[in-house]
């Protein structure tokens, strides 16, 4: 199952990365065109369009380094006394509402659609990655308030 699930997030950030690709391809592009130069000092689009340029060539950056992190991935199956850790796929109740969380090392907050499930990316930077970390099904958390459902 977990395999699906993988190859839908590869597909997801594939997607991403070539998107964000081209956008800072397109930046790239209107920050060297003639036609952008600064007719006075007051005309800023050059300059402005370079910090564009430079914000998505690091997006880029991050994105690729998260492609390359999901190739090699891969996640074990948890049982249903098994303790959350890394690679687990973690259904909680969380203000009144079942949210679904996988623990991975990259791509932190990217949420896809699979089999009917809104599935929200966790990394080790998150706190509610580390919070979870070590729960197993049945706990709950008082801050944030939330009940583990489904541990897998």
């Amino acid at each position: 199952m977990k395999d699906r699930l993988l190859d839908a997030i590869r597909n997801e950030l594939r997607s991403r990365f070539e998107r964000l690709t081209q956008a800072a391809r397109d930046s790239h592009a209107a920050a060297t065109d003639p036609g952008s130069k600064a007719e006075s000092k007051y005309d800023t689009r050059s300059l402005e369009a370079s910090y564009l340029a430079a914000g998505q060539a690091k997006q880029v950056e991050d994105m690729a380094r998260d492609v390359t992190a999901f190739e090699t991935l891969q996640l074990a199956e948890f049982g249903t006394e098994d303790p959350i850790d890394a690679g687990a796929l973690v259904e909680v109740d969380l203000d009144d509402e079942s949210q679904w969380f996988l623990l991975v090392p990259a791509a932190g907050g990217v949420t896809l659609e699979w089999e009917g499930r809104e599935i929200t990316l966790l990394t080790p930077a998150s706190a509610l990655y580390q919070k979870l970390l070590g729960l197993r099904m049945g706990d709950s958390l008082e801050e944030p308030a939330l009940f583990v459902s489904e541990v897998m």
